[in-house]
Order: structure tokens, then C-alpha cells, then sequence
């Protein structure tokens, strides 16, 4: 019972957005010899799941979420080389970019950073990236699915050239898309496995596709 209220105050730390409290606790645990699988999913995913709540029913918003993700990522670095050093097996392998023509990264950071917290890979390949460089990268780190993010009407289309090289060079990868001028309607049109509005639906429909690979 102890070991779950410590646990808590973990994930009170994040909902705070205290990242020193975060980190300052999560090294306390693994002092203690608390199990760092309990660590990651109790003192930090369960919070960001009630993060990803709160903003989809409107009571925080895109800087809350992003403090709270900051705040998390101060745990997750803490933990990642211990998870290395165990070689914890990821829940998957995501590589995800903003597409040629597009240099904004918020929401894509901020997708990344929801996705490192429910336990994912995440190889970000930054900003303005060619269809053959998102290939390059699938050949070089076998994702389980690409993430494309744009934020501009006039970088839509090359969001629909990388999805359809994707599509046709590796059919079993999922590609996810998204960003503000993005709808499922695009999404669907393009041959996109998915798409979300936000970031925690993102990391939501990710552990989905996770589920029904490992079904």
C-alpha cells in the first residue's frame, strides 16, 4: 500500500507539472528498489492517460499538456538507460516527422513525448523531410507505424506523396497522420491507416494498433 502511495505522488508531480518533483521521486523509488515497469506505468502513464482526458474534455489545454509531458519526460529520462540496461522490449517502434515543406514541431513533440510515456520507441526525424528520407528510415529502424504531422495546407501534399510511398513499399507499417489542416477525410483519402486531431488520441490509437498486431 505504501509502495503505491509513493507511487502516486509521482504521478501527482506530473499532474502538478513539477518536473524536479518528478525526477527528484522517481530516483527515490529506484533507491528503494521499487520495480521500474511499476514506476513507468503507475507513476507516469497513468497521468498522462488523465492528462489526455482532461484535454479532450476541454479542462487543460495544449500548454498544460505540454508542461505535463515535459514534467513526465523528466522521469522517463531518469529510467530509459535502466530500461536499456534491462533490455525492456518497447510496446512498439514509431518513427514520425513533420513532412517536406513543414517546419513547426509542437504538436509532433508533443505526440512524441505522449507516445515515449505509453511505453513507445520513438525515433523523431525532425522537421522538412522528403518522402525518401521517411523511407529511408522505416528500411533502417522497422517501425511498427510512421507518424507524418503538417501544419500547413500547402504541405498536404507531400503529406499524401510520403503516405502513398509508405503505403506502397510497406504495407505492413501503419501511417498515422495528422495536424491542424488534417481530417479524417484527408486521412482516408490518402490510404492512411489513421488519423487523430490531437496528441493523446494519437497515443491512443498507437496502443490500439499495438493491441491488434499482438492479437
Amino acid at each position: 500500500m505504501e509502495d503505491i502511495e509513493n507511487l502516486l505522488e509521482i504521478a501527482d508531480a506530473v499532474l502538478d507539472y513539477d518536473g524536479e518533483q518528478v525526477e527528484r521521486l522517481v530516483n527515490r523509488e529506484l533507491d528503494a528498489g521499487t520495480p521500474v515497469k511499476q514506476v513507468l506505468d503507475i507513476g507516469l502513464i497513468e497521468p498522462m492517460d488523465d492528462i489526455g482526458e482532461q484535454f479532450s474534455t476541454g479542462e487543460i489545454f495544449v500548454p498544460e499538456m505540454l508542461m505535463a509531458a515535459n514534467a513526465m519526460k523528466s522521469g522517463l529520462n531518469v529510467l530509459r538507460p535502466i530500461l536499456a540496461e534491462n533490455k525492456s522490449e518497447p510496446v512498439g517502434r514509431v518513427v514520425m516527422g513533420s513532412v517536406q515543406g513543414d517546419l513547426h514541431d509542437i504538436g509532433k513533440n508533443l505526440t512524441g513525448m505522449l507516445l515515449e510515456g505509453a511505453g513507445f520507441e520513438v525515433i523523431d526525424l525532425g522537421v522538412d523531410q522528403k518522402p525518401d528520407l521517411f523511407v529511408a528510415a522505416v528500411e533502417e529502424h522497422d517501425p511498427d507505424i510512421v507518424g507524418l504531422s503538417a501544419l500547413l495546407t500547402t504541405t498536404m501534399g507531400a503529406m499524401k506523396i510520403t503516405t502513398e510511398l509508405l503505403r506502397e513499399k510497406f504495407p505492413q507499417v501503419k501511417v498515422m497522420v495528422g495536424g491542424a489542416p488534417v481530417t479524417q477525410e484527408f486521412a482516408d483519402a490518402i490510404g492512411a491507416d489513421g488519423y487523430s486531431e490531437d496528441a493523446p488520441g494519437a497515443a491512443i490509437l498507437a496502443r490500439k494498433y499495438m493491441d491488434e498486431l499482438s492479437a
